[in-house]
């Protein structure tokens, strides 16, 4: 399909999922005259209204209706056929959407976008970071990397890697001179968390015995698993943080493990994709990039991933 009648088309059905113009210039990254332009041409070329107009919201017309129908169903062929082409010529290109956990930001993604970078220069990466929710389909997104556990059956999830949570704190607060071995040391003293970790269970638990040991709930949540990395470092109080992301803060002493004894249960990272018949060349080259370079991660404790 000729590219600018796809785009106009996207633009028509970005429109009318919208609502109005303004709203669909934002999500496109473009002006609302543009939007308005393409939608003119659109109406001009088939000699009929698509929008009843107000100042508050965009109806369709009934040729609007006709249209809109049309026009899901020739994109959804045209990116199909699209995947299958990619997948015939076995060459990852065109623009890679990712969306990751903010914390991802900070050392776990260089080596997989740097391999991918050079080994795939056809491939454009739009990485956008986000601890809050997001809708993969909406938004457009290639590939998520999630936190599990998963439960929207609308998308496929493919495991890459098993990581822990340990408990941590600066090197300058008062429990890194303590230096506890057991977790009722830590009755009082703050406990910073994200405030997704509602998810994930809050219970030490002792790699010998298997005792059992319940932390008090976060006194501090925060949204950004950054903050909490950087408000554990600041001597606020302690956190349970991705063992992954502060292992270079732990080699160069600025952090101190709790409890080496104790831990909690493990989380697992996956690599989720819309549920689509075709996987695009572009996508499978990130999803093993991401594998291979968890699976080092998981493999050399003392292979640091951060600044």
């Amino acid at each position: 399909m000729n590219s600018k009648i796809t785009r106009a088309l996207q633009v028509f059905v970005k429109t009318v999922e919208a609502g109005n113009m303004s709203r669909a210039a934002e999500q496109l990254n473009m002006t609302a005259s543009a939007v308005s332009q393409q939608i003119t041409k659109l109406e001009q070329d088939i000699a009929l209204g698509l929008f009843n107009r107000n100042t508050r919201k965009l109806t369709l017309t009934e040729a609007g209706e006709i249209y809109y129908a049309s026009a899901v169903q020739l994109l959804a062929t045209a990116e199909l056929a699209q995947q299958q082409l990619e997948q015939l010529q076995h060459t990852p290109s065109g623009r890679l959407k990712i969306v990751a956990p903010i914390g991802f930001g900070g050392g776990l993604l260089s080596q997989p976008i740097k391999q991918l970078t050079e080994r795939f220069p056809k491939v454009e990466l739009q990485l956008t970071l986000t601890d809050e929710p997001f809708d993969i389909i909406a938004a457009g997104v290639d590939l998520a990397i999630c936190i599990g556990p998963l439960h929207d059956s609308t998308l496929i999830a493919r495991h890459l890697a098993d990581w822990q949570l340990i408990p941590c704190v600066s090197s300058a607060h008062p429990l890194a001179e303590v230096a506890p071995t057991q977790p009722d040391a830590l009755t009082g003293h703050t406990h910073i968390g994200h405030i997704n970790s509602k998810r994930f269970a809050h219970t030490l638990t002792h790699e010998q015995n298997a005792a059992a040991y319940a932390l008090d709930e976060p006194r501090l949540l925060v949204n950004n698993m950054q903050a909490v990395i950087q408000l554990t470092l600041d001597g606020i109080g302690y956190g349970m943080l991705p063992e992954p992301e502060v292992r270079h803060l732990l080699a160069a002493g600025r952090l101190k493990r709790l409890c080496p004894q104790w831990h909690l249960p493990h989380y697992s990272v996956y690599a989720v994709t819309p549920h689509r018949d075709a996987v695009a060349a572009k996508t499978r080259a990130a999803i093993d990039s991401l594998r291979s370079w968890f699976e080092q991660v998981s493999a050399d404790p003392h292979l640091c991933v951060g600044d």
